[in-house]
Order: structure tokens, then C-alpha cells, then sequence
């Protein structure tokens, strides 16, 4: 599932002054230390601040998981996970580390995760 439009509707609202930078720059600071830590860098300029890139960072949740979720570190590491286990729910979140913008991108289950090859973005 994407959450494209979402995003995209919140950050329309923003920039129309709807809603403040305390509104949508919420991070928490565990999600901020993962995104440091082990998400991947885009090319992506952070739509709020526009001076930081955007970084990615995959989750997943399920039975037998810590209940914040497990940070994953590659492709291969989902990729095995996906093959593993039949009930995990993967997220992929945007993060800035600058500013604290993040928001949720897609949400797939594991079954997806073995037909998509390429389930997030490096």
C-alpha cells in the first residue's frame, strides 16, 4: 500500500501554512537514531527544510518481534525475513534527520515482499 498522496497532502497543507513545522517535524528520537544508523540516503531533498536529503529506513512487525519493530539493515536481510515468515508487515518511512520530517511511504506484507523484487528504494 502507498501512502504517496498522504504525504503529498500534508505537505501541501504545510506549505500553505495549515499546519505549523511542530505539526509535521515529529520524529521520534528512536526513529531519528535508526534513520542516522542504518537508512539509506536519497536523492530526495527533505520537502520541509529542502536542505537535508531524505532517508529510508524499512521496518518490520510481526509475531515474535520486538513490539517497536525491527530495523532492517539491507535487501538481503528482507528478503530473507519475507521467506521466513509469513505473518511480518514491512514499512518504509522517510526520515530527516535535519529537521525531523518523516512519513510513512508503503506498507506490504511478506507475501508481497517475495513477488517484489525491489520492495524499497536504496
Amino acid at each position: 500500500m502507498e501512502y504517496r498522496l498522504a504525504r503529498d497532502s500534508v505537505v501541501r497543507e504545510y506549505r500553505r501554512g495549515r499546519l505549523s513545522k511542530l505539526d509535521v517535524c515529529d520524529a521520534q528520537p528512536e526513529l531519528l537514531r535508526v534513520a542516522r544508523n542504518l537508512g539509506w540516503v536519497t536523492e530526495s531533498a527533505c520537502p520541509i527544510c529542502e536542505v537535508a536529503k531524505l532517508v529510508h529506513v524499512s521496518f518490520a512487525f510481526g509475531p515474535r518481534l520486538p513490539a517497536g519493530g525491527r530495523p532492517l539493515t539491507s535487501r538481503a536481510e528482507l528478503a530473507s525475513m519475507a521467506r521466513s515468515r509469513d505473518e511480518v508487515d514491512f514499512y518504509v518511512i522517510e526520515v530527516c534527520v535535519e529537521c525531523g520530517w518523516n512519513h510513512l511511504l508503503r506498507r506490504f506484507d511478506a507475501r508481497v515482499a517475495r513477488r517484489r523484487p525491489k520492495p524499497f528504494r536504496r
